[in-house]
């Protein structure tokens, strides 16, 4: 098990995360505001931060970019309400290895944690490949083998999604609340439209179906050879 800092000063929230992830056996240090966090993760050895991006003291990407700058290469997940792609990115430039917008489902902070620690130490996943298929989330660029894609923002951070979820079924509740940041499923077909555009981008060179619909439920991807 791994040892880990929270960086959190919703209480509810930093209590909600603790419990489950020590709960997994991993020990978890906590701090509530941004300086404490960056004392906290100078003081002592951690195998990966879980940081809020809103922080009181100081911004939860200053404390990551300070760190950076000090040489610290620990992995890190940002924490944020301010979930569209914009933030996304600026997160990863700041140094961040992993962004997730809240409110999140606690097993898949816990997956991602784990995703984290498999990682090798210094390689953000910035850039994403499935077989042929690549995007690369700082650029703003996708490829399906030697084809540029002409991806647009929300079809990059669509894709970007389905590719984080091999094998798993997404539902359109799913990606409204990751990909639109809306806490609630609007009666419209707008997730649809962009699958339509996302798919005709991906197959206009006579390749393969990427994106399979499950019917009254959403989608999942299949693999890319």
């Amino acid at each position: 098990m791994a040892r880990l800092l929270l960086i959190e000063d919703d209480a509810e929230t930093a209590g909600d995360v603790l419990d489950d992830l020590r709960g997994r056996g991993h020990t978890v240090g906590w701090a509530a505001t941004g300086p404490e966090g960056a004392r906290a993760a100078r003081d002592d050895v951690w195998e990966a931060i879980i940081l809020d991006r809103l922080l009181p003291g100081q911004d939860g990407l200053g404390v990551l970019q300070d760190l950076r700058r000090d040489g610290d290469r620990t992995p890190a997940l940002i924490l944020s309400a301010l979930g569209d792609v914009d933030e996304r990115i600026r997160g990863l430039r700041a140094g961040g290895d992993d962004y997730l917008a809240k409110p999140f489902a606690l097993g898949e902070l816990a997956a991602r944690i784990e995703a984290l620690l498999r990682r090798p130490a210094g390689r953000p996943e910035t850039v994403l490949r499935v077989g042929r298929l690549e995007i690369d989330l700082i650029a703003g660029t996708g490829r399906r083998g030697t084809r540029d894609l002409g991806l647009l923002p929300r079809e990059l951070k669509l894709l970007a999604y389905l590719m984080r979820c091999p094998g798993q079924i997404v539902t359109r509740a799913m990606l409204f609340e990751e990909v639109w940041n809306y806490r609630f499923t609007p009666k419209s077909n707008l997730i649809d439209v962009h699958v339509g555009r996302l798919r005709r981008k991906l197959e206009a060179g006579g390749e393969a179906p990427l994106i399979q619909n499950v019917s009254g439920i959403g989608f999942t991807r299949m693999p890319d050879a």
